[in-house]
């Protein structure tokens, strides 16, 4: 998609340095600035800052149905190639990380029809990677 814009999102964390560990490690961000609360990552060329909050994220109740499958929200993530959303998935189970929904393919054969992943990190977000094997699929109805 030519031309798209980084966006930007801050979310809580109630331990910096775990989130270090899984977005700098794990996800493999590049850390960008930090302060005594805060920490920029690059999240494939999108700003995301973990800052620090006194209490621990609320488990997520809430859950959304989806092809068969109870979706976690709130969540975010980012649509990878699909190389690249499967180097990922290895290198999560490579670092024991727990899926909420196990890396699949959703929609098959149908409009939408997508790779996608669920996981929490450390303080308890939801995040959802997925891949197009046709990325014209985005948006498809």
């Amino acid at each position: 998609m030519p031309g798209l814009a980084p966006f930007h999102l801050a979310f809580p964390v109630d331990d910096l340095d775990a989130a270090r560990h899984f977005y700098g490690v794990i996800l493999d961000c590049p850390e960008g600035r930090s302060a005594a609360d805060w920490i920029d990552f690059d999240l494939y060329g999108h700003q995301i800052v973990a800052h620090r909050v006194e209490a621990p994220r609320a488990a997520v109740a809430a859950r959304n149905p989806v092809d068969g499958h109870a979706v976690p929200v709130p969540h975010f993530g980012v649509v990878l190639p699909p190389s690249e959303w499967r180097a990922l998935a290895d290198r999560l189970q490579a670092h024991g990380v727990a899926f909420v929904i196990e890396p699949h393919t959703r929609f098959a054969g149908a409009a939408g029809e997508q790779s996608t992943m669920f996981f929490h990190d450390p303080a308890g977000n939801a995040l959802e990677f997925k891949a197009f094997a046709d990325i014209g699929q985005l948006f498809a109805t």
